[in-house]
């Protein structure tokens, strides 16, 4: 793998299937091995990505601009009240092909998948290839339609 992925700080704690609008508040810690003091975690490559393309999911288009970042995000936050439609479910696709295509290091798409799981729940599974490989990584974001 390519070091064009990156490495990180820890900041979500379920990396496969994100369950909520939550992005957290902490860091990570481990115990470091060579000194047995504790140490904040940090991910690379493929988990790397996998919390890096979460992060975007989560953070509503435009909430970064002050900080110079006025398109990061996603658009699925405008979905937020809307019915659980299959136009609605279309749009989060449409949202989330956005979101992907946003990230230098997502190579190819293999498939974006929008299902309804209930009344107010959609489920977003996602398969891609990053730069530099030639492994399918997925992706699991259950996306919650109602406010609360």
């Amino acid at each position: 793998m390519s070091d064009r992925w990156g490495t990180d700080l820890q900041l979500l704690r379920d990396l496969s299937a994100q369950h909520d609008r939550d992005r957290g508040r902490d860091l990570g810690v481990r115990l470091r091995a060579e000194t047995g003091e504790m140490d904040l975690k940090t991910l690379k490559r493929e988990d790397n990505l996998r919390q890096a393309l979460l992060l975007r999911f989560l953070t509503p288009r435009g909430e970064l601009a002050p900080l110079g970042h006025p398109t990061y995000g996603s658009r699925l936050f405008d979905l937020i009240g809307e019915p659980n439609t299959e136009a609605n479910r279309n749009r989060a696709k449409l949202y989330t092909l956005e979101a992907l295509h946003a990230e230098p290091r997502v190579g190819e798409i293999v498939s974006v998948t929008v299902t309804q799981v209930n009344l107010t729940q959609i489920r977003i599974d996602v398969s891609l290839i990053a730069l530099d490989s030639d492994t399918p990584l997925n992706l699991v974001f259950p996306f919650f339609l109602d406010p609360a």
